[in-house]
């Protein structure tokens, strides 16, 4: 389980986070939803020790305590985009984050699977945004890890790609892993979410099932209930309520 409770953040006056609580299942696939700004990318940054929150405390087999970056060992992370030396051919990579986190890893298998042989000796930056995405994902998987977190993982990925991805993340998962992601894409968190978060403003706005989801706006698809919790909330944001107190980054 994790666990998050009362997490603010703030850059400058820019308040993305107002006291968020979370508790995301193990084991399970969630989905961090909203519209740009929300806050997701943010939540899964504090997760990875990336980001110091104002406030608030984050709690995964033990509290995490910020600076100590132990816990990152069982974590898989896609970002939205990741970056990585342009001359490094993409075996070079793989050989260098392997030789780096000093884990078992299921490396072959992965590039069996995204049919990235033939990209093996090119270099990352001859490579397609959809080849780097592939190479990405692999290395997220690589390992076994506990917890997997992705910031919209399916960006540049062809049709055949993303099912195999969709395949990956059910097998880990099966495995009592846990998956985290963020996406704009409804048909992905249809068919692999067990629960969804929806953070508006900084907030969360709803946490749990799809079926709770559509039960509780009376819609059978999931861009419409959330269509009418964009609804329901913006006026509430728009009204130039004042922000809540937020403590001075330190």
């Amino acid at each position: 389980m994790i666990r998050i409770e009362d997490l603010y953040k703030s850059y400058g006056k820019n308040h993305v986070l107002k006291g968020v609580d979370l508790e995301i299942p193990e084991g399970q696939i969630t989905a961090v939803l909203g519209p740009n700004g929300s806050g997701k990318t943010t939540i899964l940054k504090i997760l990875l020790g990336l980001v110091k929150p104002n406030r608030g405390s984050v709690d995964w087999n033990g509290k995490i305590e910020f600076g100590d970056f132990k816990y990152r060992e069982k974590i898989g992370y896609l970002p939205q985009i990741a970056r990585f030396p342009e001359n490094l051919r993409v075996r070079e990579l793989f050989s260098m984050i392997a030789n780096i986190r000093q884990q078992p890893c299921d490396l072959q298998g992965l590039i069996n699977d995204f049919k990235l042989t033939p990209f093996l000796e090119d270099r990352l930056a001859h490579l397609s945004g959809g080849t780097r995405q592939k190479v990405n994902t692999i290395l997220t998987f690589m390992f076994d890890n506990d917890l997997f977190i992705m910031d919209e993982p399916t960006v540049g990925l062809d049709p055949v790609a993303m099912i195999k991805l969709k395949d990956v993340i059910r097998d880990r998962c099966s495995r009592g892993k846990t998956v985290l992601f963020t996406t704009h894409i409804m048909s992905l968190v249809d068919e692999l979410a067990d629960q969804i978060i929806f953070l508006l403003d900084g907030k969360i706005h709803f946490q749990g099932t799809l079926s709770e989801l559509r039960a509780l706006h009376g819609e059978n698809r999931i861009e419409h209930a959330i269509a009418q919790i964009l609804e329901t909330n913006g006026a509430e944001i728009n009204s130039g309520k004042p922000e809540p107190y937020m403590e001075k980054c330190s």
